[in-house]
């Protein structure tokens, strides 16, 4: 086996798959550099990250599988599932021996068909964080969204969110993986920063604007009126509204 390890970006995984090919690795695997530290007798080969293999290995793919396919590939990245990087660069080594037609659609190919299902359950959570972020506006005059998906989408939503709130600074924050996306009213970047503990628990209301604190109690009161016990369906309620996300719903707050 050779063992191969990257940076846990999609860039350094085409590279990696980029040197494979290149220097024809036999029974290659591909490894996050922090599992390596559960292997302490491996003696990896390590992959520098570099764009310009990678974007060669997106144009050959593109080409290949089209953008539907280069756009699954990079929702099953994003799963974060263990033992992903093996699921695709079987495809990956699958199309370039089939380059005649187009396997993404070939799904009695066991490796494509976890690579489907992997990408319909990253484009659900997508479609979910998009209909339930909630913004608070804070003293500085930043809109702040906290998230916690379970899988890495906060780079596929920054264009829903770009072009909805174009007139307002807003950061988005991944709890979970310890990075947002801020937009500053023209572009959307990265950022990595230690979030203050009042931002993730909403204990102290002292961060929020005066309007903000308003505003909360003012919907969870109109919400509260609104809701018919006698038409509560919470089985349907769930089903559209899953309670992993509600505790970052306005409406859900208490006061």
């Amino acid at each position: 086996m050779t063992l191969l390890s990257y940076d846990s970006t999609f860039e350094g995984f085409l590279t990696a798959v980029f040197e494979i090919f290149e220097f024809k690795y036999s029974n290659p695997k591909i490894i996050k550099k922090e599992e390596l530290q559960q292997n302490l007798f491996a003696n990896p080969i390590e992959i520098i990250t570099d764009t310009t293999k990678s974007d060669r290995v997106i144009q050959k793919l593109n080409l290949q599988l089209e953008r539907a396919g280069v756009r699954s590939l990079i929702y099953a990245f994003l799963s974060e599932k263990a033992g992903v990087e093996d699921v695709l660069f079987t495809v990956i080594n699958y199309a370039v021996a089939n380059k005649s037609r187009n396997v993404m659609k070939d799904y009695s190919n066991e490796a494509v068909l976890q690579i489907s299902q992997l990408t319909k359950s990253v484009g659900r959570e997508k479609h979910r964080m998009e209909a339930f972020v909630r913004f608070e506006l804070l003293k500085d005059g930043i809109y702040f969204a906290k998230i916690d998906p379970d899988f890495d989408v906060l780079t596929l939503i920054m264009t829903h969110f770009k072009k909805r709130y174009q007139d307002q600074k807003w950061l988005i924050y991944d709890l979970r993986r310890k990075y947002g996306i801020y937009y500053d009213l023209e572009n959307v970047e990265i950022i990595s920063l230690d979030l203050d503990l009042k931002l993730i628990e909403n204990k102290d209301s002292s961060i929020f604007s005066d309007a903000e604190i308003e505003y909360q109690k003012l919907w969870w009161e109109y919400f509260d009126h609104t809701n018919i016990k006698e038409r509560k369906n919470m089985k349907l309620h769930l089903q559209h509204v899953p309670k992993r996300y509600w505790k970052y719903l306005t409406e859900k707050k208490t006061f």
